[in-house]
């Protein structure tokens, strides 16, 4: 039996300078968690993004991934990715933004 994945998304800051995320990033969440993302990068000065904890992405969630990583450059900070699930790293070769996510 096969079952769909969660359509929701975590984050935890537990971690001073970084901000986890967990559950799925998909077309189902990934505005929402462009959202909180973003805000929680933007108000407490993390600076790594931990994507240990995703259990599914698709290409919104890379763009979600990459817009928040744009977000954090216009505001004159560097974020770094980590752990990027292999679903999302192939799609970002794929798509030839692999060197974003490094």
């Amino acid at each position: 039996m096969t079952t769909a994945p969660s359509a929701s998304f975590q984050l935890n800051a537990a971690a001073p300078d970084t901000l986890s995320v967990s559950g799925a990033l998909t077309f189902a969440t990934a505005a929402n968690a462009l959202s909180a993302i973003t805000a929680a990068v933007a108000g407490n000065g993390h600076t790594q993004l931990d994507l240990a904890g995703v259990q599914h992405s698709d290409s919104a969630g890379l763009a979600c991934v990459l817009a928040v990583l744009s977000k954090a450059v216009e505001q004159g900070r560097r974020l770094h990715v980590r752990n990027v699930p292999e679903g999302m790293r192939v799609l970002a070769q794929v798509c030839e933004v692999d060197s974003l996510l490094a």
